[in-house]
């Protein structure tokens, strides 16, 4: 028994038709591993960065018609809540496992906190190749960072400051069925390298 990882039949819960028959679905398949890798990770950043993180398992519960085509958990240290404020998340969609960190357009500061990223845009760059940046946490579309220019890099960042929609997140993903997701152990170390260079950024 896996307690942490997810199976390609896991991400199939995405393909269920309906809200409450695709809710029954992740809740059943998707849902106990997020609510571990959030105890899991909230011990983890807190170990880390000396600060105390809450997990936020996603709850969907403002949808009333279209089911939803991703979950998560995201950790921020606020208790209330974690759109506000640069977080981790760890999620799925139905062709993709992510983990990210970054800030989304709901945060009032995100003109302020995107600059950790500008400011260490060579660290940026520096991350191993299958780094890439989500311009949009609702989208699967993520690009490269090393198909980035510094020129795309800068309108990037122009845009968290100028958009209202804008967003910035650095992102790591894998296909449902990558070797890192066979096992709870390769997951963990999987995830825990990726927080590692993640938390660069964390200030």
């Amino acid at each position: 028994m896996t307690k942490y990882t997810f199976k390609p039949k896991d991400f199939k819960a995405f393909t269920v038709d309906g809200l409450d028959a695709r809710m029954e679905a992740l809740n059943e398949r998707v849902r106990p591993q997020l609510n571990a890798l959030g105890d899991y990770f909230a011990q983890y950043l807190e170990t880390a960065t000396g600060e105390v993180f809450y997990p936020h398992v996603a709850k969907h519960a403002r949808r009333s018609v279209n089911p939803p085509k991703d979950t998560w958990v995201a950790f921020a240290t606020n208790n209330r809540g974690y759109k506000m404020q640069p977080h981790f998340q760890i999620g799925l969609f139905e062709d993709q496992l992510f983990v990210m960190y970054g800030v989304m357009h709901e945060d009032k500061n995100k003109a302020q906190q995107v600059k950790v990223f500008e400011e260490n845009v060579e660290t940026l760059k520096q991350l191993p190749n299958d780094f890439s940046i989500s311009q949009d946490h609702m989208s699967q579309v993520k690009t490269y960072i090393h198909d980035m220019t510094d020129d795309d890099l800068a309108k990037a960042f122009k845009r968290v400051k100028e958009v209202k929609k804008g967003e910035f997140f650095v992102a790591r993903t894998l296909t449902p069925g990558a070797d890192q997701l066979k096992t709870d152990k390769a997951f963990l170390n999987y995830l825990e390298d990726t927080f590692e260079y993640l938390i660069k950024f964390y200030k």
